[in-house]
């Protein structure tokens, strides 16, 4: 398989910490991004490059850009994985609780697949890993207003750019993803116990996202075995 250059964000635990290892296992190179500089800092692998990053700090945008012009001079995998969950009834969440979440969940993944593009190349594949709660029609959760309604929005960002980038053969999807046993979904729904690990749901978005773009581009994929 030939290695590939590959950005993971939110790589400081569950999902993303998982997906970082499954990837320099194979041989890929990864830029693992996440706040917290100490997790990101124990990735100790030759084939792993990782530094702090705030979805929601403009400068840290930089720091991207320049390593990949640096580094590699193109990136073929965007997992815009990072998110951010707030679970408080509606009349309770304000403003700035809305603007805090989308802030990660939304306007975070716009700039990150906005800075990465110009590096992409014909064959690449961007993929954000969303929730089922997104999805419309799927069955909702009280509390979730915020962190629902983020997840929704990227499903259709993932359409337009699936449209807007098509002539380039650059594809992006988007994985709504059902209860996968993390700190977040603890977070959210305390005490329940998910039928899906988070090395399990690692595996398949790793094969998804060497393989996925070959079969899919502009799509919503839902990844669920459970409900939530």
């Amino acid at each position: 398989m030939k290695t590939k250059n590959i950005i993971i964000t939110g790589t400081s635990r569950g999902i993303g910490f998982e997906l970082v290892h499954l990837f320099a296992n194979q041989g890929h190179n990864v830029l693992a991004l996440s706040r917290n500089e100490q997790k990101v800092s124990n990735l100790n692998f030759d084939n792993i490059h990782s530094f702090a990053f705030d979805l929601s700090k403009a400068e840290d945008y930089k720091k991207v850009e320049d390593y990949i012009t640096t580094e590699w001079k193109h990136v073929d995998i965007l997992i815009n994985n990072a998110g951010t969950l707030l679970n408080k009834p509606f009349a309770e969440t304000t403003l700035n609780d809305f603007e805090h979440v989308y802030k990660t969940n939304v306007f975070g993944v716009a700039e990150m697949t906005r800075v990465v593009l110009p590096f992409m190349e014909k064959g690449s594949h961007v993929i954000t890993v969303s929730s089922m709660g997104g999805v419309q029609g799927s069955m909702k959760f009280p509390g979730l207003s915020a962190y629902s309604s983020s997840k929704g929005a990227v499903i259709t960002l993932t359409e337009l750019l699936a449209e807007e980038y098509k002539e380039q053969g650059i594809a992006f999807n988007v994985l709504a993803l059902g209860a996968v046993q993390t700190e977040m979904l603890e977070e959210a729904f305390p005490g329940y116990e998910a039928p899906t690990t988070a090395l399990e749901m690692a595996k398949y978005i790793a094969d998804f996202s060497i393989n996925g773009n070959k079969y899919y581009n502009g799509k919503l994929l839902q990844v669920s075995n459970s409900t939530p």
